[in-house]
């Protein structure tokens, strides 16, 4: 039996989209903010890196809060829309700021400035705008290949977002005079473009009615429910805190290879390859998207195509450390390309992950919360590339990094190897282990068999 499609072509591209928004933040920001206010401002790496770690704490909330608020928002535009689509004028505005840290203030005034733009950023405009769009995964069909098919076009164009955006800025910003006022004009016009994509993504898809999500039942207790009862229906779904655990080391693994700016610049004495290592790192992700949601088709679901991709991560990141250390950048690209190839399928089937995920909390506990279940894509990214970039700033100011330095003492470079070399490598391995133990998919079909409730085709996708 055919499961019922919801989408055209043009409506997957459409959400998929969006991610372009979402990356014109993401790459721009964790890729290069340490970079520009240490070497442009010339802020202490290990004060920024704090106040980040700072920012975190009192943004932590904020993802369960936007959550629970998308699962109670009735509007013509639907549950997640509204959020989706103004969430961003926020961001376009505080993504600036964050690149616009006024020259001619005082060093108290421009950590109170970024602060404060890094910290709006990330825990009020980007948060509405990113669990809303990923929770329209759950809202906009209910056909599971419908669901792999949307992350896939939503990562290849987050991943080729990313490879734009970390290929062209560094030459983007020296063109436009290198100077704090051309960090400032890149960041404009990136958000720009971003408020203009994340329009058009947010128009082309229409949710679901909530009689047709629920197949016609009322849901007159669904949806009371408070925010204390929204976090404790997450904490007790135990696939949740996986991937909330499996998103923050991801996002701390990226955090470390944007950090690789610095390893290109002062290890390998040449910024530019920067660029090439970017490529060698989307091209591979952006091919084993667009071949996902084949392969779950094939090994008949989720688990076993992340599992297998995984294990080619982890040897290609230890590949990459061998041709590191033996002074190999030809190698390095290759085997860096390998270990993306292997993370791609998680990228591609995330999103119908978190709403399996969603599922086995309305098969334990009785209620839907998809908003506040794609907390964890927006939690994972604050937190682990927050983070990410806080333990940039803190290695770095430990190591006796000094921005404007014209040399840096070899336990900085020996800081950098580390950071871009073997800490990828140990999050890769962590995430293996979670990965492992994720068989959200075949516990649901358990609990259906066992209550007697039919299956939803799932194994056909």
């Amino acid at each position: 039996m055919e499961e019922k499609k919801y989408l055209k072509w043009y409506n997957k591209v459409g959400y998929g989209s969006g991610d372009i928004a979402g990356n014109v933040v993401y790459a721009f920001l964790t890729s290069f903010v340490m970079i520009y206010l240490t070497e442009t401002v010339g802020l202490a790496s290990g004060i920024v890196g704090t106040l980040i770690a700072f920012s975190k704490l009192l943004d932590g909330f904020t993802d369960v809060f936007f959550g629970s608020l998308i699962d109670k928002t009735h509007s013509k535009l639907g549950k997640a829309r509204p959020w989706m689509l103004y969430g961003y004028i926020g961001c376009a505005v505080t993504l600036v700021a964050c690149f616009a840290v006024p020259t001619s203030l005082g060093k108290t005034a421009q950590y109170t400035w970024f602060f404060l733009a890094y910290t709006l950023l990330n825990g009020i405009f980007y948060t509405a705008n990113n669990i809303a769009y990923s929770a329209l995964t759950s809202l906009i069909t209910k056909n599971s290949k419908e669901r792999v098919q949307m992350g896939s076009y939503r990562f290849i164009f987050a991943f080729s977002t990313s490879l734009l955006i970390q290929s062209i800025t560094v030459g983007f910003v020296d063109r436009c005079g290198g100077d704090a006022a051309a960090w400032r004009l890149v960041a404009i016009i990136y958000a720009v473009i971003g408020l203009v994509v994340n329009t058009i993504s947010c128009l082309s898809v229409k949710e679901l009615s909530e009689e047709e999500l629920n197949e016609g039942k009322t849901q007159d207790n669904e949806e009371k429910y408070g925010l204390i009862r929204a976090f404790k229906l997450l904490v007790k779904n135990k696939y949740y805190m996986m991937i909330c655990g499996t998103y923050i080391l991801q996002q701390l693994y990226s955090a470390m290879i944007g950090a690789g700016l610095f390893y290109m610049t002062w290890v390998l004495k040449n910024k530019n390859l920067f660029g090439w290592f970017a490529w060698a790192v989307n091209i591979p992700l952006i091919v084993a998207l667009i071949f996902t949601p084949t392969l779950v088709g094939k090994w008949k679901g989720m688990y076993k195509l992340n599992m297998r991709g995984y294990m080619l991560a982890v040897i290609g990141r230890a590949l990459v450390v061998v041709a590191g250390y033996i002074g190999n950048v030809p190698l390095m690209l290759v085997f860096t390309a390998v270990a993306a190839l292997g993370q791609g399928p998680w990228q591609g089937d995330m999103n119908a992950m978190i709403a399996s995920c969603s599922e086995y909390t309305y098969l334990t506990q009785g209620k839907h919360v998809d908003g506040t279940m794609y907390s964890c894509t927006s939690l994972g990214v604050k937190i682990g590339g927050g983070i990410g970039t806080a333990v940039v700033g803190w290695l770095m100011e430990l190591s006796g990094y000094v921005g404007k330095n014209t040399t840096q003492p070899q336990s900085a470079l020996d800081m950098m190897q580390f950071m871009y070399l073997w800490l990828p490598l140990i999050f890769d391995v962590l995430i293996l282990v979670i990965l492992s133990k994720m068989n959200v998919e075949a516990e649901n079909e358990r609990i259906k068999l066992q209550r007697g409730i039919g299956s939803d085709i799932r194994h056909e996708i």
